[in-house]
């Protein structure tokens, strides 16, 4: 079986390795230069160039040609595929990979999409590498995914406002005013979609609202991983890990330095969680 996924899942060439996987990358443009994520550019080089710039990078999807390669090759060693995308409510990924299919024309590969990103997507991942390594039939991986996906949540706290205006998703107002209250936007995913669920006054208030958040939505399946990530620098996650750990019970978790094309839309300085809901 051949696992397939995108460079929004925040796995490295090296962990890719280790795991037995293909990444595809999707591409970050910044001042008129294409580089694909995690190819030409690494999550720390961009966050320099990032707070550099004077335009918001922008961001493209892999093209159809980049998945048919994979498929190609995988069908002529004899294996199912297993894709699994960035959400398609964000992104054209999804469907540059069903148009691969379309042209390879065959029913060996299956195409998911994760309506997740970046640990979101790692932890779909995680899964399908788990039962492929159980042997489990391709059909029945699938089956199993698209039920799984359902229950994985993540949660963001942002450092700033700015991201979101330079993106469109806030007036210039509202950014100036939350940024002179301080205030931290909690964000979300919510039927794959980005959503600006909260905001609070600085990072400790913040965080103690996601723990909320998190609690009004349901359990933490502890018996599944869960994943921290950052965007920017790693100062103060140490903090933010710690006292979610505390609010509920898990321990060794995953680790992503999330890359650069959700880093475009939520800037330095994010923090985030993603989980399996019982």
């Amino acid at each position: 079986m051949r696992i397939i996924t995108d460079s929004t899942s925040d796995i490295d060439t090296q962990l890719a390795t280790q795991y037995n996987i293909d990444v595809v990358p999707l591409k970050v443009i910044i001042s008129g230069q294409e580089y694909k994520d995690r190819v030409d550019i690494q999550p720390n080089e961009f966050y320099t160039l990032l707070e550099q710039a004077e335009a918001l990078p922008t961001t493209s999807q892999p093209s159809p040609q980049d998945f048919l390669n994979l498929y190609e090759d995988a069908l002529k060693n004899d294996e199912d595929v297993i894709v699994l995308t960035l959400s398609s409510a964000v992104s054209g990924t999804y469907q540059s990979a069903t148009i691969a299919k379309d042209l390879a024309e065959s029913d060996r590969i299956h195409v998911i999409d994760s309506m997740n990103a970046t640990q979101g997507l790692r932890l779909l991942v995680e899964k399908a590498i788990q039962l492929r390594d159980q042997n489990t039939p391709t059909q029945d991986v699938v089956n199993i995914l698209e039920e799984y996906k359902h229950n994985i949540k993540i949660i963001a706290l942002v450092d700033t406002l700015e991201y979101f205006y330079k993106g469109g998703r806030l007036s210039k107002t509202s950014a100036v005013a939350g940024t002179l209250l301080k205030l931290k936007p909690i964000v979300g995913l919510v039927d794959g979609k980005l959503e600006l669920i909260s905001k609070a006054r600085g990072t400790q208030k913040a965080t103690s609202k996601i723990i909320e958040l998190i609690n009004a939505d349901g359990e933490i399946n502890l018996d599944e991983p869960v994943c921290i990530g950052y965007t920017g620098s790693d100062d103060g996650l140490e903090k933010f890990e710690d006292t979610l750990k505390d609010a509920f019970g898990f321990s060794n978790p995953l680790y992503a330095f999330v890359g650069p094309v959700i880093g475009t839309h939520a800037g330095p300085g994010a923090r985030l969680i993603a989980y399996i809901k019982k």
